[in-house]
């Protein structure tokens, strides 16, 4: 089988793509993959690290105002739907899948007017401006929450899950909090705010330091590069303490995830999608920095459903966050219920269920 996978923008559509990529690979080791991105974005960079085949299209997005850009980019769309149709026609494949973003949008539009099979694939709650168009175009829709689904053509809509999900199942009990100068036996919280860091958690746990070196839990802070020579400098000092590690970043990220006790961040999709798989109880922070304050309605179904509680960005300081950090740490009974809430939540045959999508629209 041949497959043309498209997706950009930001690793919330890159990765999910990927982790699917990968469990094909698996289990049809003769499958064919090709990879369209944007000759910018930040899947020109991560994509073919990996080996898959990759080609790029030249796109960008429209001003929300009245703005000359758009006639560029409407110009731009034009031509990107012709770049597509040749890398198609070329390629030749069985099925074309969409993650999100505007390379999304060009590639998978040249795909339904060509007559070849079609799917889009929406990580978050509510979906973006090119999922929503694409919706009535394509074979089928694959969701993530619930909840996303009133926003597509109720026959095409598919709760298939992230398929980090699946990825993230196989990481079990190992030693590598040692790795990060922590105790694997010792009750632990992981705090990230992203592969960049976020300011605003930076700085509460800046405030909240010098009293979370006082409890009997041990903690895991990944500042961001951004932010790393900033805290390390300031609490130099910290190097002696015993229950924490401040680290600029985590590249073994889930495996981390699997050996911890509680997760705090922000409440983007791919995150959810791994904690929720391993049962894993979290703190979320939506950032409200994002289109449609997607990461609040991400995190408000799964705080309905008992498995995280939730601080808002503007109320997020140090007080607030040791507060809700204790709340759960020094309730074994709260905790176990929220890990189990958690993992109701999780999908962790997501890859399963899209590759299952696939074989039934491919004829």
């Amino acid at each position: 089988m041949k497959i043309l996978v498209t997706g950009g923008g930001t690793g919330g559509h890159i990765y999910p793509a990927l982790a699917f990529i990968r469990y094909v690979k698996k289990i049809q080791p003769d499958a064919e993959f090709l990879y369209v991105g944007t000759h910018r974005g930040l899947e020109n960079k991560i994509v073919p690290e990996t080996g898959t085949p990759f080609k790029t299209i030249k796109i960008q997005g429209f001003k929300r105002k009245v703005s000359m850009d758009n006639i560029k980019t409407l110009q731009m769309f034009m031509e990107s739907l012709k770049r597509s149709k040749e890398i198609i026609k070329e390629f030749r494949p069985d099925v074309v899948i969409g993650t999100g973003g505007y390379v999304s949008g060009s590639v998978v539009f040249a795909a339904a007017r060509l007559k070849i099979p079609t799917i889009v694939h929406e990580q978050n709650s509510v979906p973006g401006i090119t999922n929503k168009f694409l919706s009535r175009f394509v074979d089928k829709v694959g969701i993530c929450f619930p909840d996303a689904a009133q926003y597509f053509p109720e026959k095409k809509t598919v709760l298939v899950g992230n398929p980090r999900a699946q990825e993230v199942i196989a990481n079990g009990k190992s030693e590598v909090l040692s790795d990060y100068g922590l105790t694997p036996e010792r009750s632990t919280v992981l705090i990230f705010g992203g592969s960049q860091g976020a300011l605003k958690i930076n700085q509460a746990v800046i405030q909240a330091l010098p009293q979370l070196a006082k409890k009997d839990y041990q903690v895991l802070y990944a500042s961001g590069e951004r932010y790393f020579q900033e805290l390390n400098h300031k609490f130099e000092a910290g190097k002696i303490w015993k229950n924490i590690s401040l680290q600029p970043y985590i590249k073994n990220m889930t495996d981390v995830m699997a050996n911890v006790d509680l997760l705090i961040g922000r409440a983007g999709a791919t995150s959810i999608a791994e904690f929720t798989a391993l049962g894993l109880p979290a703190i979320l922070i939506p950032s409200p920095y994002v289109t449609n304050d997607h990461q609040t309605k991400n995190a408000k179904s799964l705080v309905d459903a008992g498995a995280v509680s939730m601080i808002k960005d503007d109320e997020l300081t140090g007080e607030s966050l040791i507060k809700a950090i204790d709340t759960v740490m020094n309730d074994y009974q709260l905790r176990t219920k929220m890990a189990e809430a958690s993992k109701k939540e999780g999908i962790p045959d997501a890859a399963e269920r899209l590759w299952r999508l696939v074989i039934s629209i491919v004829k």
